[in-house]
């Protein structure tokens, strides 16, 4: 497990360190997810599949008897309705809810919408970020670059901006409930999002995660830390399968 520590925020001596478990997923399946189309800031909703995975999810923390303090979610639609599935079948409703815009997707700027195939296999790979590397060698960071490289429209971020929003939005989250003595707390945001912020606070992880819709990434923090559990687990999902075919 590793901690990643951005904080200036101290504990007094003496004052009780409270650990904040954060359930971390990725929105159930939407139309774009199922045609593969590169979806970022674009938006579209969940599929009936996507609605059923989801209250697995929420079925599955319920089983597991969760109490969720705080949630939180992206301002995109698709996390917007993940997060009501959860919170009703997991028998949470009512909870303070938040939206943050900087725990959205990536932005693939004027290619928001297109194929993946030929966003990620066709025009980036010809790009000036990815020359002369390997596929295993590349970076999000050269991603970001060949993005904003060939985006028309202007509406790509720069690493440097990218980073730091993702960064300060799910630091700012966890902090939050630091603050309000929270034990539990579910934040749903997008895969790319996710799998960058997993890498950003630990360098050592797989570039792409591969995370499922549905998936969490649980992780504690406390004093400014965070610390990886157990990523992408479908575990709860599947527990909430097992739930809804038993009906």
């Amino acid at each position: 497990m590793i901690v990643a520590d951005i904080s200036s925020k101290h504990h007094d001596k003496g004052e009780v360190e409270i650990m904040v478990n954060v359930y971390l997923v990725r929105h159930g399946k939407t139309m774009f997810n199922t045609i593969g189309r590169a979806q970022g800031w674009s938006d579209t909703p969940l599929t009936r599949d996507g609605e059923r995975g989801v209250t697995e999810l929420g079925l599955g923390f319920a089983a597991k008897d969760i109490k969720f303090d705080l949630a939180f979610s992206s301002d995109s639609g698709r996390t917007i309705q993940t997060i009501g599935f959860i919170l009703k079948y997991s028998e949470n409703e009512g909870i303070p809810y938040e939206m943050d815009k900087r725990i959205r997707e990536w932005c693939f700027g004027s290619l928001d919408g297109g194929f993946d195939g030929e966003l990620f296999d066709g025009v980036l790979p010809r790009t000036d970020a990815y020359k002369d590397k390997s596929e295993a060698s590349l970076t999000y960071e050269d991603m970001a670059n060949g993005i904003l490289e060939v985006d028309t429209a202007g509406w790509a971020e720069p690493w440097h901006v990218l980073s730091k929003r993702i960064l300060d939005g799910f630091f700012e989250a966890a902090q939050k409930a630091e603050v309000q003595g929270a034990q539990n707390i579910v934040i749903v945001s997008h895969g790319l999002t996710i799998a960058t912020f997993i890498k950003l606070i630990d360098s050592r992880q797989p570039r792409f995660q591969g995370l499922d819709n549905g998936s969490v990434t649980h992780l504690t923090y406390s004093d400014g830390n965070f610390t990886i559990g157990k990523i992408g687990d479908m575990s709860y999902r599947t527990l909430g399968q097992e739930i809804l075919d038993a009906q």
